[in-house]
């Protein structure tokens, strides 16, 4: 679990595949006796496990659902990545509720300068349309940011010069691509929906599932 603020604008050093799946090595400024082999990082929104660590580097596995599902596998040495350790009990909660497990790709449409802040445009495929809402949370390469707008192909955010400097946005022009994670609320609000208060999915909606379901 990931809060979506980012600790660390690491490099790729190397990217080596092995059949499907490949191992990703970063450089980082994290300190790594703070990172224990085994524990979970999130690269560019992606929740990976580190399985080596020395030299200020961290190793990771990736199976090829992650390199199909990410943009992970299309990084070439020097690339800047988001990188931020997994959320710890008593933490404070600064961003949102992120889970690390990429819904989809996104292409970035549209960069504009806005009162020295940049506004970002996506286009999305329009199934995940409806996981967006205006000013709800949405995470982009790991970063836990605000919708602005929403359209059936695609949303915009607003990025605040801090947000741009600290993070790799500063250097996202149109063309490039994105790793989205949509809210987790709004897929488990989507499934009660759907199944209703017997269990079968046949829609629906009442106060008793909500209490059921841990809402209320």
């Amino acid at each position: 679990m990931f809060t979506g603020l980012i600790e660390d604008v690491g490099s790729v050093r190397r990217l080596e595949r092995a059949g499907g799946a490949a191992r990703l090595t970063t450089a980082t400024k994290i300190p790594l006796d703070s990172i224990a082999l085994g524990d979970s990082v999130a690269v560019n929104g992606a929740c990976l496990t580190v399985v080596a660590k020395g030299g200020g580097e961290l190793t990771f596995d990736a199976s090829p659902e992650t390199l199909e599902r990410t943009t992970l596998g299309t990084l070439g040495t020097g690339a800047p990545v988001n990188l931020e350790r997994a959320l710890r009990l008593g933490d404070r909660l600064g961003g949102h509720i992120v889970t690390g497990h990429v819904d989809f790709i996104a292409d970035v449409s549209e960069r504009r300068e806005v009162a020295g802040n940049i506004v970002f445009g996506f286009r999305i495929p329009g199934q995940f349309a409806r996981y967006l809402v205006a000013k709800g949370s949405v995470t982009i390469d790991g970063i836990s940011l605000t919708v602005n707008t929403v359209t059936d192909s695609g949303f915009s955010v607003n990025i605040i010069p801090h947000t741009a400097a600290m993070t790799t946005l500063n250097g996202m022009k149109p063309g490039g691509r994105v790793n989205i994670e949509t809210d987790i609320l709004g897929k488990y609000v989507e499934r009660l929906l759907a199944f209703g208060s017997t269990g079968q999915k046949e829609g629906g909606l009442s106060l008793e599932l909500l209490a059921k379901s841990g809402f209320l």
